[in-house]
């Protein structure tokens, strides 16, 4: 019964957090280049308001702040003030900043009807309210608790929960440190999924997903808490507890007739199978899976379909070359070679100068060859190594940078930029926005220039 117990419930984690997820993310529209003028962004001024640390931490800068405050007040800007607004409220500049200061920020916050731009974030936060609602009432007692911040008002955030007797919190709590440390993470290319929180003798498993939107940037957070303590000590003991809490996991108020299995999955059911997992239930979950933080070079022969069809036994020898130019450069720069993938070439490196370095290095030994080009994407992000293969969102964005460049050229991620940017000898360019197949949130891209990174 215990096993059982944890079963149930872990199948129940999942199954919230992946349906929060997916929902939670927005769909933003393609951008081709980086916006200029009138509908310029914020962060591709100098006096974008956020620095980061040694540590890798971001934080508000006051100065910076205000001085984008006097520039939009002189440039005509409204994106760009817009998006300074929502960052303003979301820092509370109105309880912190100096009453000159303060001042020039509501002259801006009045010039662009502030409180329309903010009014306008709610109504757009309307429809994740109505996602935590129905999600939360799907799982009563069960010691799930679904809730909304409105980041736009960290300083009573919380505009919707559903179970909030798990944490005792109520609409109208704060969550102040909730914005920097999300805009750490995506900084570090990481999410906040699956993490342990322990707050005196409480514990929570707890899943935070954050909500961008691609004029304003960060806006909400959907948040998945779920008491451990409560699976582990009361529900997953037996008896009636157990009972109960696999009635108020499994409770309907009605029934419908309706198929959604697959054609096979409906063969099997027809047959008498009973459940998804049959006897596979233990052994799935201790299957080996390994995760780590790495700097994820993707990289592929250029026209590779059209040589193959000119001359076939000539390109053969190209990939040879190519894998021989790949397999030296990531050994001599600390890498991993991760995959083969016909043409392309999957590494993963512990630093973010040694893909770089290690890319420079590619792009001018292919150069030499004279043969062939290849294009080639960095990004900072996770690598998920399961069953001998290698998953993650980092590989996917790293791919798809790749596609994004020229022949010859090495794109990059703004996370992997702002981790070289300083160093000497290297220089990039900036393509701007783009919005990349499967990956919801747009990401900015550079191009780095020819000069050698490891001078």
């Amino acid at each position: 019964m215990n096993g059982l117990g944890t079963g149930i419930a872990i199948a129940a984690m999942i199954l919230v957090g992946v349906a929060a997820y997916v929902i939670g993310r927005n769909r933003s529209r393609p951008q081709t280049t980086a916006s200029r003028g009138l509908d310029r962004r914020l962060e591709e001024y100098d006096f974008y308001p956020f620095t980061v640390d040694a540590k890798g931490h971001v934080q508000f800068d006051t100065d910076a702040f205000n001085t984008a405050v006097n520039a939009l007040l002189a440039e005509r800007n409204p994106r760009a003030a817009k998006e300074l607004i929502i960052i303003g409220e979301q820092n509370l500049v109105r309880d912190t900043f100096p009453s000159d200061w303060l001042q020039n920020y509501l002259q801006l916050y009045a010039a662009h009807d502030g409180d329309a731009v903010v009014g306008e974030n709610d109504l757009y936060l309307e429809n994740y309210i109505r996602i935590v609602h129905q999600l939360g009432r799907s799982f009563p007692n069960t010691g799930i608790e679904i809730l909304l911040h409105n980041l736009v008002n960290p300083s009573r955030s919380l505009v919707a929960i559903e179970n909030g007797e798990v944490t005792g919190r109520r609409v109208g709590s704060g969550a102040t440190n909730l914005v920097l440390d999300l805009k750490t993470r995506r900084q570090r290319g990481e999410d906040k999924v699956n993490y342990e929180l322990n707050i005196g003798s409480r514990q929570f498993k707890c899943t935070t997903v954050p909500i961008f939107r691609p004029e304003y940037g960060l806006v909400g957070a959907l948040c998945i808490n779920i008491d451990t303590h409560f699976i582990r000590d009361a529900a997953a003991t037996g008896g009636d507890r157990l009972d109960a809490f696999i009635d108020n996991l499994l409770r309907t108020d009605f029934t419908l007739d309706e198929n959604i299995l697959s054609k096979d999955e409906f063969r099997s059911a027809e047959r008498g199978k009973r459940h998804f997992l049959d006897e596979q239930i233990r052994s799935a979950s201790h299957r080996a899976q390994e995760r780590k933080l790495a700097a994820i070079l993707f990289s592929d022969i250029v026209g590779f379909t059209s040589l193959m069809g000119d001359n076939e036994t000539a390109t053969l020898q190209i990939i040879h070359t190519n894998e021989a130019i790949h397999a030296e450069a990531i050994a001599r720069h600390a890498g991993i070679l991760l995959k083969k993938l016909g043409d392309g070439m999957l590494a993963s490196f512990d630093s973010v100068s040694n893909a770089v370095a290690c890319a420079m290095e590619i792009r001018q030994a292919v150069a030499g060859d004279g043969r062939f080009q290849v294009r080639i994407g960095i990004h900072l992000g996770e690598v998920v190594l399961a069953d001998g293969d290698v998953h993650g969102d980092g590989v996917n964005i790293a791919s798809r940078i790749q596609s994004e460049v020229g022949p010859g050229e090495v794109g990059v991620s703004r996370v992997v930029y702002e981790n070289i940017r300083n160093k000497d000898g290297l220089t990039a360019t900036l393509l701007g926005e783009r919005t990349l197949k499967n990956v919801s949130i747009p990401v900015i891209l550079y191009t780095l220039d020819t000069a050698d990174p490891s001078s």
